[in-house]
């Protein structure tokens, strides 16, 4: 009798212990099917938002291959045509070829990134590792410049550098680099340094060095992906400002890209248009490469400063 109870409670208990296996598999059935068409929705999702975002530039890049007379009459990015008049036409639209302003606007842009490498990592190293009187306010300060938009500032610079004779020069754009007026770089390197240990600065110190063999030596070298992500932020900001750049550069031969694909829209007579597209199109070819082969160094920076 004790054995029979015996075989009927194992048997029982097999049947127990396999319903919730056999429930369990079949969620887990479930959950493999499902993942594959979670994905390919997401995956559906993300082009389509994807080509909606890019459809004014690919449109912008299928203009720039067609007739003028056919740019607004044809809303498609579907090439029927292929035409590249309008390069030529753009590059030699004015007394300069366009790579004279091209080469103008490169000539800013590494300017302003090497007065922004400089200058904003001194001041990060300064905020971040030395004491002196008033660093609180002073860094409050600097932190409030970032809340002031360029229009406040405008005018007295201008009057300023206009007294000194610096309009129609690059100094105006690249001077104020140099002195570390970018707040947003400083508040950037200030957090990435903030987040090296100090018993490196402790150890370098036992050694014998100073603050300028730290920095140099031991802070600089772990700052690349700061250093990287001010490099691309200063290059896109620098390369794409129209209003700086209008209001300090008046000669032609001073023109930026902004500036020389601004002179292409005649008020008083047809503007061409395709000759417009192509050149936009070419001035944002470095835009794209910067971003392109300096993607990891902005992901990185940004990832390890504090500004996820």
């Amino acid at each position: 009798m004790t054995d029979l109870l015996k075989r009927r409670g194992d048997t029982a208990t097999s049947a127990f212990l396999a319903a919730p296996t056999g429930a369990t598999t079949t969620r887990a059935g479930r959950r493999l099917i499902g993942r594959p068409v979670r994905a390919v929705i997401k995956h559906v999702v993300l082009i389509l938002t994807a080509l909606i975002m890019l459809y004014p530039v690919l449109w912008m890049v299928a203009s720039s291959l067609r007739p003028n007379d056919a740019i607004f009459d044809d809303p498609s990015i579907i090439l029927k045509t292929f035409e590249i008049e309008n390069y030529v036409n753009g590059w030699n639209a004015f007394t300069e070829p366009f790579g004279h302003y091209l080469i103008n606007s490169a000539v800013l842009v590494l300017g302003c990134i090497l007065g922004n490498l400089v200058a904003c990592t001194l001041a990060a190293y300064a905020f971040a590792r030395l004491e002196f009187r008033g660093k609180r306010w002073w860094f409050a300060i600097m932190l409030v410049t970032i809340m002031l938009p360029i229009h406040v500032i405008i005018v007295p610079q201008y009057i300023m550098f206009s007294e000194i004779g610096w309009v129609n020069t690059y100094l105006p754009l690249i001077i104020p680099k140099v002195l570390a007026t970018d707040a947003f770089f400083i508040f950037l390197m200030v957090q990435f340094i903030r987040g090296i240990p100090r018993e490196l600065d402790e150890a370098a110190r036992i050694d014998g060095a100073g603050h300028p063999r730290i920095f140099s030596q031991i802070i600089l070298p772990l700052m690349v992906p700061a250093l990287g992500t001010t490099t691309i932020f200063t290059f896109i900001w620098t390369w794409n400002d129209f209003f700086s750049q209008l209001i300090y550069l008046t000669k032609p031969e001073k023109y930026t890209t902004p500036l020389a694909l601004r002179s292409f829209v005649d008020q008083q007579a047809a503007t061409d248009w395709g000759a417009v597209f192509a050149m936009s199109v070419v001035s944002l070819l470095p835009v794209f490469l910067v971003f392109l082969f300096g993607q990891r160094f902005l992901l990185q920076g940004i990832a390890t400063t504090g500004g996820k």
